[in-house]
């Protein structure tokens, strides 16, 4: 109990004494609390300058102008509601479009001829306003794939044998009735635009080049495209390309509206998307599951890849989408059906218990030729299921493939996919020929038209960076790249404890290892005979990829005597083996070993060598250095204690929503060293772009942190110097997320700096490296891909904003793609020349010569 004072009075003893009294004649003085400081979000930085740096080539992009006749009107935005008649929301994809374009057609007198933009969902535009702000319409839709019935029809919708042909000569149209409320929500004037283009970007900018994008998209969706985003997809069987286990590749084209340093622009470049293989329901599972025959389908899967899906059914021609399966054979599944010319003692039709076979083949006179020993489409509700015979069922085209791809698929795509420079100037020219954008008349009314040439700029060819190889020599990539015969290394590293694993490969196992031996001598790695040479046995090479790795791996741990510091594993497939990513989880997450695997063939001096280099830098060695590294004497760079990193989140594979993100972030070691790097992971959760465990404090003295890893290891990698600039490559993220990257990322190293010293207060170079983006260069008159190093900075650019394309290497296939480099913030000071050239030269350290862009991103996700 809590003691009280002596007089009782219930007040505590440690209470203070009360206040004493206001005089009379006194106003008392109302303190004021310190104003809070408010933060100031920090913004992408405009351009300081462009660079000049570098040998003048003219190019042409897919960038085509566009002017813009109207300036003075607005834009004006409703927000659409859809319902049934009986008050429930509309939810079903491209039922929206159906129902609006009757709207538009029906009432248009009401609409006073407006023209409609409408996005397909909640938001729908018009070049000046409406006659009211609140619109309220009803429309009927006569829906011809209608599946509905009165849960005692026949499978296929139809009643007795009787009315047959009568019903094989119309459909059976279900009309629907939706309600429509059309209500004002914001006015856009179309001047943004001109704005955007000065560099005067605002929310009324961005929402108006919005419209124009939802203008493209409706046009496509009239000319019966599929619609992914920005990428529209005709239904052609000229650009589809089949990869395997009945998926096809569909090509299309990416168009967009772009605000320019030359004025507004329209973006056009080749999309690909997967779809559905179409044709019979049969044929699509048998390529699907790679079986041989319809008795060796799984058909629990079957129904699991099926649902969803839209099918045509013959003779009748009509639309459903599959429900599921049924649960017995076509020979055996039963149902009821009503025979009008049997009446029961009421006067009613009779019920009679059928099975759907006996119905198509005796009722229908359709001979079935292989459904009798399989399920039935359901293309009905749970409770009153629509029975149909699946070789009367062919899936219709255009139809997404969303699950995740399986290597060879992957790589079959890839290959498919690849289009010369030419090649692709030319489909892109025909692309936005049979666009026909000029007919549009949302396009037409705002005054836009489109030129049909491509975009001239003028770039800038950098010198390639001269490195340095062992003993101090000279090197020097010419096409942007390069060759290690007769070379050795910077650093080699010394590989003793090692051992091979053969996953029955056809090979000379003892050739290999003596000429890998030899052809590290060359490069001055010494390397040690192997512990053991591990062969799979033959009663494993049938059993799964997992089986397979973990018998071996048993195997590997009964004889060696402990941890290997490296496995070479040979695997059997040159290209794609199922085993690749099971060993490699094995051995990286589970033992931290680090592996190489190859794939036998045609082994020769140049194969082992480009092997080596990987080796070499995985086991922390150095292949090659920039010869401004080792002197030193890279601007700014080299004179202030520098630390670079690369960031990047890895997210789950598309059907695995669950699958928690990985965020990665690389850094520079040993300054004035900017070639050698380590890596540190953190998962996070599922698709979360934003790293949040750069700076991560669990106590006041503890911080558990990414960036306190990264800044203790530089500061005892580089003779105890805490690094004075911070240059922060940042990959994976789009324009809409700059502002994130600013204002939580670098908030979050601020944040682990202070941790570590209040007074630290290094300088930051913020730069976020795009490869996901459609603008490609090609050389006029040439077949050739742009040569390695271009660089371009103006026309196409930003009209404010400081960004750059670059082309740092060479591209052997299809049409070289560049980076984007987009820079945020730059307290350091580079001028244009100099940070493009620091770029470009690293582009040329990355010690895993698979990276190749300067942001060492993908290195960081891909090999850690």
């Amino acid at each position: 109990m809590d003691s009280f004072d002596p007089d009782g009075n219930g007040a505590p003893q440690d209470s203070l004494p009360p206040p004493p009294p206001v005089p009379s004649n006194v106003t008392p003085i109302k303190a004021e609390s310190e104003p809070v400081k408010k933060k100031v979000a920090r913004v992408p930085m405009e351009r300081r300058g462009l660079g000049s740096k570098g040998q003048k080539i003219s190019l042409l992009t897919n960038h085509f102008k566009v002017n813009v006749g109207s300036v003075d009107g607005h834009f004006f935005h409703y927000s659409v509601s859809l319902s049934y008649e009986d008050g429930r929301p509309v939810d079903g994809k491209g039922v929206g479009r159906k129902v609006i374009d009757t709207v538009h057609e029906t009432y248009r007198s009401e609409l006073a001829g407006k023209d409609f933009a409408y996005d397909g969902e909640k938001s729908l535009f018009t070049i000046g306003s409406l006659p009211s702000n609140k619109l309220e319409f009803t429309v009927v839709l006569e829906d011809v794939t209608s599946n509905r019935n009165n849960g005692n029809a026949s499978p296929d919708g139809h009643d007795s044998s009787n009315d047959v042909d009568r019903k094989r000569l119309r459909r059976q149209y279900q009309s629907k009735t939706f309600r429509v409320e059309i209500s004002f929500a914001a006015k856009i004037p179309m001047q943004a635009i001109q704005n955007a283009l000065r560099g005067q970007e605002s929310e009324n900018s961005q929402e108006a080049l919005r419209v124009l994008d939802i203008i493209l998209r409706q046009h496509a969706a009239k000319q019966g495209c599929l619609l992914v985003r920005q990428s529209f997809f005709h239904n052609n069987p000229n650009n589809f390309t089949d990869i395997g286990g009945g998926v096809l590749g569909c090509r299309g084209f990416h168009s967009s509206f772009r605000t320019t340093q030359g004025g507004l622009s329209l973006n056009i470049d080749v999309s690909t998307t997967m779809i559905i293989r179409p044709g019979p329901v049969v044929d699509f599972l048998l390529a699907n599951q790679n079986a041989r025959d319809p008795g060796s389908l799984d058909w629990n899967k079957a129904k699991r890849t099926l649902k969803n899906l839209r099918i045509k059914v013959s003779p009748s021609n009509q639309e459903y989408k599959i429900t599921g399966l049924s649960d017995q054979f076509c020979e055996d599944q039963l149902f009821s059906l009503k025979q009008k010319s049997m009446k029961n003692e009421n006067g009613e039709a009779e019920m009679v218990e059928m099975t759907v076979y006996d119905y198509f083949v005796n009722h229908r006179n359709i001979q079935l030729r292989y459904s009798a020993k399989m399920p039935c489409i359901n293309v009905g509700k749970p409770k009153r299921p629509t029975y149909i015979p699946i070789e009367l069922c062919s899936l219709v085209s255009l139809q997404r493939y969303t699950k995740a791809l399986s290597t060879l698929q992957r790589a079959s795509l890839v290959e498919k996919s690849r289009q010369k420079p030419q090649e692709r100037m030319s489909v892109l020219s025909n692309a936005l020929k049979s666009s026909n954008y000029g007919a549009e008349p949302m396009l037409r009314s705002c005054g836009v038209s489109i030129s049909s040439n491509f975009t001239q700029v003028e770039g800038r060819v950098l010198p390639t960076p001269r490195l340095k190889v062992g003993n101090g020599e000279d090197f020097f990539p010419r096409n942007g790249r390069w060759n290690f015969n007769n070379k050795k290394l910077v650093d080699p590293a010394r590989i003793e404890r090692w051992a091979v694993v053969n996953f029955s490969a056809r090979c000379d196992l003892n050739s290999l290892v003596r000429d890998l031996i030899r052809c590290g001598e060359m490069k001055g790695i010494r390397i040690d005979p192997p512990f053991h040479v591990f062969e799979e046995r033959n009663q494993n090479r049938r059993s799964p990829p997992v089986a397979r790795v973990e018998s071996m791996f048993e195997e590997i741990k009964s004889k060696l005597p402990g941890a290997p510091q490296f496995l070479l594993c040979l695997l059997p497939e040159r290209k794609n083996s199922d085993l690749y990513g099971p060993w490699k989880r094995k051995n990286l997450t589970e033992f931290g070993i680090i592996t190489q695997c190859l794939a036998p063939t045609r082994i020769n001096d140049q194969y082992l060598t480009n092997l080596l280099l990987k080796i070499n830098a995985k086991l922390g060695g150095l292949n090659s250095m920039l010869a401004v590294e080792h002197t030193p004497s890279i601007p700014i760079v080299s004179k202030v204690p520098t630390v670079i990193l690369g960031m990047d989140v890895s997210h789950g594979s598309p059907g695995h929503s669950d699958v928690p993100s990985i965020a990665a972030v690389v850094s520079s070691r040993q300054w004035p060293s900017i070639s050698r790097y380590r890596a540190s992971v953190r998962t996070q959760s599922p698709k979360l772009e934003m790293i949040d465990s750069l700076f991560k404090g669990v106590s006041e003295k503890e911080d558990e942190g990414i960036m306190r890893e990264v800044l203790l290891d530089f500061y005892t990698s580089s003779g105890k110097r805490k690094p004075d600039q911070i240059i922060i490559f940042r990959d994976g993220v789009s324009e809409s997320q700059f502002n994130q990257v600013l204002n939580i990322e670098l908030d979050q190293i601020i944040e682990a700096c202070k941790f570590l010293d209040e007074s630290w207060n290094p300088k930051f170079l913020v730069i976020v490296a795009q490869k996901n983006h459609h603008t490609k260069f090609f050389q006029q008159g040439s077949p050739d891909n742009v040569p390695p190093g271009t660089v371009i900075d103006n026309k196409i650019c930003h009209p404010k904003n400081n960004d750059f394309y670059l082309c740092a290497h060479a591209g052997m296939i299809g049409t070289t793609r560049p980076t984007h480099y987009h820079v945020l913030l730059d307290q350091v000071g580079f001028s244009a020349d100099d940070l493009q050239e620091l770029v470009h030269s690293l582009s040329y350290v990355c010690t895993n010569l698979l990276c190749t862009f300067g942001g060492f991103a993908v290195w960081s996700v891909h090999e850690v």
